[in-house]
């Protein structure tokens, strides 16, 4: 049997525009309340309740947003411009450069399990003075991608406002975060157990003897960051039963990611008589590896470099460089896995999935300068 339109309701095929803020279009001469409760009713759910879904609030379960959706759609009504069926052929990623390999290289594992279901991934890069993380998930969201997966973003900066994700999710756009954590962002996050990373790197060089050992990493703010500083003065204290005190304050230098960056942290730690240093990049170990040179000192033979990442080529360098490798394709797998099930509907709880570093071992490593005489 035909349902027969109750009234107030358009019939057949014309379908009618849904007020929303900074959308609003007179609709002959029914009153938007009258709509709201018309849609509120069809789906089951309060009129606050649809128009919050109506202009994109969040505080709105996905099953609920759905319902509202559904609901539109059976009454004839059209979805607003940012509510309509997003392209399932699009999945944006968005990473903060391609200078470091490592982020290339995830990008490939990413696009590479997005191609298999399927999808089409988007890869954003922000440049210095170029697009921001906003201005690129904004392009994103207009060109109706179904998802979006975050790589080392503004979510690991503990500085950084994370109102922003609320407004994505409010929007109905599923998304994943990689690389930080933030509590107050409702999203799953991959990570690779930097805590773990450091203990791998500070064993490995107290086993050859050095006692003096420097971290050399990225600016304090940064959720990666504090991480491996947290692992490094554990591992530290543990071992050779230092203070967290003297560790962070003659052992800890902080720069830029960079190769420039890790030159110039590894000078200070070498000056202050460190005989290893453990990078938080394989970028900074190279720089690391300048630095020590510059100064007259050969590597590994008096200085030891520890990087982080296993970047693609990293082992051909001179020295081939010891490194903490980051399970790249682990955590990009698994991204693509939790941000399809987001995007079929089933979301994945608030929580971390981290994954075990592993240590490689290779020429930049060798036994502490006073301890090679030993029997």
């Amino acid at each position: 049997m035909t349902q027969q339109p109750g009234p107030g309701r358009p019939t057949g095929r014309s379908r009618r525009s849904i007020g929303v803020q900074g959308q609003t279009r007179a609709v002959q001469s029914t009153p938007v309340t009258t709509r709201l409760a018309d849609i509120a009713a069809q789906a089951g759910v309060s009129e606050a309740t649809v128009s919050r879904v109506l202009n994109g609030k969040p505080g709105v379960a996905s099953t609920t947003r759905q319902s509202v959706l559904a609901a539109l759609d059976v009454l004839g009504y059209e979805r607003p411009v940012r509510l309509r069926q997003r392209s399932e052929g699009l999945v944006g990623l968005i990473t903060p450069e391609l200078e470091n390999p490592i982020f290339p290289a995830l990008a490939q594992v990413i696009g590479q399990a997005l191609t298999r279901q399927g999808y089409t991934p988007v890869l954003a890069t922000q440049t210095p003075g170029g697009s921001t993380e906003d201005e690129l998930t904004e392009m994103l969201v207009d060109r109706g991608v179904a998802g979006i997966i975050f790589v080392s973003g503004l979510h690991a900066d503990t500085s950084a406002d994370m109102q922003r994700y609320e407004q994505l999710r409010g929007q109905g756009v599923p998304f994943v975060l990689v690389d930080g954590f933030s509590p107050k962002v409702q999203a799953p996050f991959i990570s690779p157990d930097d805590r773990a990373a450091m203990t791998l790197a500070v064993t490995h060089l107290i086993s050859l003897g050095h006692t003096r050992i420097g971290l050399a990493l990225g600016p304090k703010r940064f959720v990666p960051v504090q991480r491996k500083i947290d692992g490094f003065v554990r591992a530290m204290q543990d071992q050779l039963g230092l203070t967290a005190e003297t560790v962070e304050t003659e052992l800890v230098q902080h720069s830029l990611y960079t190769l420039e960056g890790g030159q110039a942290a590894a000078s200070a730690l070498i000056s202050r008589n460190c005989t290893a240093v453990v990078c938080a990049s394989d970028m900074m170990a190279l720089g690391a590896i300048r630095a020590a040179r510059q100064l007259g000192l050969d590597v590994p033979k008096d200085v030891s470099v520890v990087g982080f990442d296993d970047s693609p080529l990293i082992a051909f360098t001179d020295p081939p460089l010891t490194t903490v490798r980051k399970p790249v394709p682990a955590m990009g797998q698994a991204a693509v896995r939790t941000l399809l099930e987001e995007i079929g509907g089933t979301p994945a709880p608030h929580s971390e999935f981290v994954f075990m570093p592993e240590l490689v071992v290779r020429g930049s490593t060798a036994s502490a300068p006073g301890d090679r005489n030993r029997p």
